[in-house]
């Protein structure tokens, strides 16, 4: 089943514009957007300034901004959110695109945008990449890269389940602020009905993808027990893993130009190997301790949910010195068992030929 062209409805993807090169214009429609999102919607609380503020804003979502306009907002909360708001509307329509913004932001060392915008580029760019696709799998696996995930070994599976819709699940069953007082007053028990992605409940996930209620199978190998105490491992073809693996792949040739090829796997077996890129924090501080050699202790090691190797289409596009040579990636939780992906790690880190 092809994806709606609606699929999730609420990243504002629908009110971009397309450049030449393909990447994502901000239009008014798209600030307006913005102006939508929780952070800087109007309360009843809001002070006469501030309404007339979002108001203009609304009406004309790029025009300036005096300073007096913020300080006459009484709210210090809502005064941070329209300076921020402004920051980032003003970088974005400096960049022209929403990628040269979220590649200059990312570059510049600099990140002074809070990752409630840069998550939604993220997840805007994402809906750009699977325009059209017909793989639930790899929308879901997408999600991960702007939506913190926790992760949970059952029955021999390792699962990725969205971190907010768990949490909430957990404090409220599902019923908002009734059910919390419920759970609270041991008059309810949690009950988290959440299904496994798979192709026979596709059409489910299209239908509901902005709920975040499915979980992604990231197991990498079925294990089989033979007669005689012989074992058989298999690799996974609908794994979530090679899911993430195409999306990341899509992921550096939008945005760099470079054909690579990703595949999971469970050990990596090269003793010399030359580069390496963690796809989150906890990843990159396993990986620099392995290659320098240093120890690292079992629990850590339990972390990594998978290692990956990538290869350049062209080897030619990669630095001379280690042209040719796979490059491992590994994704890891934190003590918490939850993972948070940091997509531009594999757009600053990767051994680039043009930036050596």
């Amino acid at each position: 089943m092809t994806a709606p062209a609606d699929f999730w409805p609420g990243c504002g993807f629908q009110a971009l514009a397309r450049d030449t090169r393909g990447w994502l214009v901000p239009t008014d429609a798209y600030l307006q957007w913005l102006l939508t999102r929780p952070e800087l919607a109007l309360v009843p609380e809001s002070c006469p300034s501030e309404v007339a503020l979002h108001e203009s804003l609304a009406a004309s979502p790029a025009r300036s901004v005096a300073p007096q306009e913020l300080a006459a907002v009484q709210d210090s909360d809502a005064r941070e959110n329209y300076t921020v708001f402004l920051r980032f509307r003003d970088a974005l329509m400096e960049a022209g695109s929403l990628e040269a913004c979220y590649l200059q932001l990312m570059r510049s060392g600099a990140v002074n945008i809070p990752a409630v915008f840069i998550d939604a580029m993220v997840q805007a760019v994402l809906r750009h990449l699977l325009d059209r696709c017909d793989d639930a799998m790899e929308a879901r696996a997408a999600e991960m890269l702007f939506r913190p995930q926790r992760i949970a070994q059952q029955s021999g599976q390792m699962l990725a389940g969205d971190r907010t819709t768990l949490d909430l699940l957990n404090e409220t069953a599902g019923l908002g602020d009734v059910g919390r007082l419920l759970l609270q007053s041991g008059a309810l028990q949690p009950a988290i009905d959440l299904q496994v992605l798979t192709a026979d409940n596709a059409p489910l996930y299209w239908a509901q993808s902005d709920r975040h209620h499915f979980l992604l199978d990231l197991t990498h190998e079925l294990t089989q027990d033979l007669s005689h105490g012989l074992t058989f491992k298999m690799t996974r073809a609908r794994s979530g893993l090679k899911a993430l693996s195409g999306v990341l792949e899509r992921w550096v040739r939008h945005f760099l130009g470079v054909q690579v090829h990703i595949e999971p796997v469970h050990q990596v077996t090269d003793s010399a190997w030359r580069w390496h890129v963690g796809l989150d924090v906890e990843s990159t501080a396993i990986l620099n301790d392995l290659y320098e050699d240093r120890p690292v202790d079992a629990d850590r090691m339990a972390r990594l949910v998978s290692l990956f190797t990538l290869t350049f289409g062209n080897p030619a596009e990669m630095r001379a010195d280690v042209a040719g040579k796979p490059v491992y990636l590994g994704l890891a939780t934190n003590a918490e068992g939850v993972v948070r992906i940091k997509p531009q790690n594999l757009l600053l880190n990767l051994p680039l030929a043009s930036a050596s």
